[in-house]
């Protein structure tokens, strides 16, 4: 349990029972690393989800990962400390998972050029710029393709989402920003392509239903029946792509710019959307402040490169921080 007052109430109730309750910081960690699993699912959202996978990545327990600001706060110290253990990443994010499938029958990386991870363009892929300052919490939440938790939601209709999978898939499949592309296909039916040196593409497609990478990454290298409905390209017709608007969507852009600039800045990018996220979820904000909020707090910072743990936790602190002062500022 998160809270901790509450946990001690349950302890209390729960004194007679034969249940072991964690709290806290120090619980989730323990739970993470709990009777020798084998395998640890990590949902947490946000950089508070770090601590507890690396600490199952530091027991060797492979991580089924859901949480990609792990990757983007701190993408250097988890890939080396998995390397380390030997403990497998094995990703759920559906765009991520398509590329992990999509390399499997690649045994040499040196054949990869690049990998373009699609995004259904959200609610507002077709919406005028000048619009996006009315745009409310209610009709961001309302995502034409797929049912997720509101923070990814709006991320999803910001496109900071698909660039958070950017950082996260830089760290995971080892590659240069240059090889990671971000394409709009708003079916969500291809759920990632890879090209490789000789021109070959391979994509992974399906109906959009996260069953599917769910699963994928609990029985891996497994595959199994599901229930979800099967893909029928003929009912689907066509399939469309078009590119990213990062001058309607700068989310996009600022992620990049802080995987250019690396060590503690997308810590910065991370900790800053969430602040201003839950600030336009709470009325305090626009739509269209989100990245402006983000942007201004990543102009502050002086980036640390490979910064450890330690200080990777005050960055993200730092910058929620700073996030809310600037949030304050707008609102005021």
């Amino acid at each position: 349990m998160a809270d901790e007052p509450a946990a001690r109430l349950l302890r209390e109730r729960l004194r007679d029972g034969d249940v072991e309750l964690f709290d806290g910081e120090a619980g989730i960690v323990e739970a993470a690393t709990h009777g020798d699993p084998d395998l640890m699912l990590s949902g947490i959202v946000g950089a508070a989800g770090l601590a507890p996978t690396l600490a199952a990545l530091r027991a060797g327990i492979d991580i089924a990962f859901v949480n990609k600001e792990v990757l983007v706060v701190a993408g250097e110290l988890v890939v080396r400390t998995a390397q380390g253990t030997g403990a497998r990443i094995l990703p759920v994010d559906s765009e991520i998972s398509a590329v992990f499938q999509c390399l499997q029958g690649s045994q040499r990386r040196d054949d990869l050029h690049r990998i373009y991870l699609t995004a259904s363009g959200g609610p507002f892929r077709s919406l005028p710029g000048s619009q996006f300052a009315a745009i409310t919490p209610q009709q961001a939440l309302n995502h034409p393709n797929w049912s997720m938790g509101s923070k990814v939601t709006i991320d999803s209709a910001t496109l900071m989402n698909k660039g958070l999978e950017v950082i996260e898939a830089r760290w995971l499949f080892d590659l240069h920003l240059d090889q990671v592309a971000v394409v709009v296909h708003p079916q969500s039916i291809v759920h990632s392509y890879v090209e490789f040196v000789d021109g070959s593409v391979i994509a992974q497609m399906g109906v959009p239903d996260m069953r599917v990478p769910i699963q994928y990454a609990l029985t891996y290298p497994q595959r199994m029946p599901t229930p979800t409905p099967r893909l029928d390209l003929m009912g689907v017709g066509s399939l469309t792509f078009e590119p990213a608007d990062v001058e309607r969507f700068p989310c996009l852009g600022l992620a990049y710019e802080a995987a250019r600039i690396g060590g503690s800045m997308p810590a910065v990018l991370s900790g800053a959307d969430e602040v201003a996220v839950d600030a336009f979820l709470t009325g305090r904000i626009r739509f269209d402040e989100i990245p402006a909020v983000v942007e201004a707090t990543m102009a502050v910072h002086e980036p640390v490169k490979s910064p450890p743990l330690e200080a990777l936790f005050a960055v993200d602190a730092w910058a929620r921080e700073v996030a809310a002062e600037m949030v304050a500022k707008r609102a005021a």
